[in-house]
């Protein structure tokens, strides 16, 4: 029981003063770090759009037909837009490729071909951001009228 008691202390004794030689104090420099990072901590950028879905009507297949969505940063840092996806092939978004500032903003064009489209169509368009969300989404959605056969 003597030996473990003595080895205990050993140990506990050796961790204390390893940690002790191991120790740095914090320097102002990393006070000044960790302030600015608070600072950050919480600050985003804020997608606002200027409509959410947006309807061609009736187009006939074949037709391309494109519209502009007007994204605005409604947050507190630049926003940048890392990617900009349709759910098809047929809809093809064009996200600015510049970050844009609170306050500020930009078009991002979206294009559907309709060719093999028939019907109803309802399309999506996925934005990969530096937003809280991580991404954004809009509609575009046509009546497609069959080409004649």
């Amino acid at each position: 029981m003597l030996k473990k008691t003595l080895s205990l202390a050993l140990l506990v004794t050796t961790l204390i003063a390893c940690n002790e030689k191991g120790s740095s104090k914090i320097t102002e420099q990393d006070m000044k770090s960790v302030e600015a990072e608070k600072a950050l901590a919480g600050k985003f950028p804020k997608i606002e759009l200027d409509k959410l879905e947006h309807d061609f009507g009736t187009i006939n297949e074949g037709d391309v037909v494109d519209v502009e969505f007007i994204v605005k940063n409604v947050g507190e840092a630049d926003l940048i837009i890392a990617d900009a996806k349709g759910s098809c092939g047929c809809t093809v978004p064009e996200p600015p490729k510049e970050p844009i500032a609170p306050g500020q903003s930009a078009p991002i064009k979206v294009s559907f071909n309709s060719n093999g489209k028939p019907g109803q169509q309802s399309k999506t368009v996925t934005l990969t951001t530096n937003t809280e969300m991580g991404n954004e989404v809009f509609n575009i959605k046509a009546n497609v009228t069959p080409k004649s056969k």
